[in-house]
């Protein structure tokens, strides 16, 4: 459980460095992508994209492992359902009124930026939110896994093909 934790430190403090570096927790980065004015968050995305699809692809084709957990590098491909749309939404207006995603304002924290605590008591209460209504759904669907909204779903457990540990 340490190991877990110390990787996540490493890992949330590279990622938050890069964020800074890169000037992606700039409001002002992401309010000229928001308005089409700079295409500069647009490309950082696709080269992210691009880099961890072809990564992990090579990872897969390799069956490489997890290094912390040793579970395969693998997932299931799923359709596009009612609750990725109305969660897209939710972040994505989140996103233009805050001019910031989870990230960022986590980075924004960490360099002291006072409005920061602002959007990150609105993630944390909407975390909060979400796991509370997604927990009401349970306790009345009788056990059946749902999502935060309440909607009852096929359970995802372990990707087809996936070797067992």
């Amino acid at each position: 459980m340490a190991a877990r934790r110390l990787a996540g430190l490493v890992v949330g403090a590279v990622f938050g460095v890069t964020l800074s570096w890169t000037g992606m927790s700039s409001p002002d980065v992401l309010r000229q992508a928001l308005l089409l004015d700079n295409a500069y968050l647009y490309l950082f995305f696709v080269s992210a994209v691009a880099t961890s699809t072809i990564g992990l692809w090579l990872l897969r084709r390799a069956r490489a492992r997890a290094l912390l957990t040793g579970e395969p590098v693998a997932w299931a491909r799923e359709a596009p359902q009612r609750n990725h749309v109305v969660g897209s939404v939710i972040f994505g207006v989140g996103w233009a009124v805050a001019d910031a995603c989870p990230g960022p304002i986590a980075t924004q924290v960490g360099q002291g930026v006072l409005w920061s605590l602002f959007t990150i008591t609105g993630v944390v209460a909407g975390m909060v939110l979400a796991q509370r209504v997604s927990a009401s759904a349970g306790q009345r669907g009788g056990g059946e896994q749902v999502d935060a909204l309440g909607r009852g779903g096929r359970r995802r457990d372990a990707a087809p093909g996936a070797q067992a540990a």
